[in-house]
């Protein structure tokens, strides 16, 4: 294994078993541990995000490389992720009755921009291979002679 897979492995199980205590903690009112959960959310969520540049460092690359559009994107599919959580609140938690039909509508809303951030986000990277293959296959030409 090589070492750059082992520390994103790493990162993975600590982010991941975080984010499952945290959401024991929050969920779970027995507990009386909801302030604590959400801390331990903001860790796990940056452990997980901090995974990214790590991983692209070790390879070699830039850090983050950000445009309009993947910033966009990336805003689509948290905001979706959020707006998801939501309608999930609305729907599972006991006292919120009152919310479960307007929960569903949220909810599916959210899971409409999760589900469109990545068609969007295959499409930016396809025009953008296109635009830079003839380069490519020119630079490899004059490798070649």
């Amino acid at each position: 294994m090589k070492k750059k897979d082992f520390v994103t492995l790493i990162m993975i199980v600590i982010g991941d078993i975080l984010f499952a205590l945290d959401m024991c903690m929050v969920l779970l009112p027995e507990w009386g541990a909801m302030s604590q959960g959400v801390v331990i959310g903001i860790v796990s969520a940056a452990v997980l995000l901090a995974m990214v540049p790590v991983r692209r460092k070790m390879d070699g690359k830039p850090a983050i490389v950000l445009n309009g559009k993947v910033i966009g994107t990336i805003f689509l599919g948290i905001f979706g992720a959020v707006v998801l959580g939501v309608g999930m609140c609305c729907t599972t938690l006991p006292g919120w009755e009152q919310y479960f039909i307007p929960g569903i509508v949220i909810g599916i809303i959210g899971i409409t921009g999760v589900i469109a951030a990545y068609p969007i986000y295959a499409r930016m990277v396809k025009r953008r291979r296109s635009k830079l293959a003839p380069e490519i296959l020119r630079l490899a030409d004059e490798l070649m002679k």
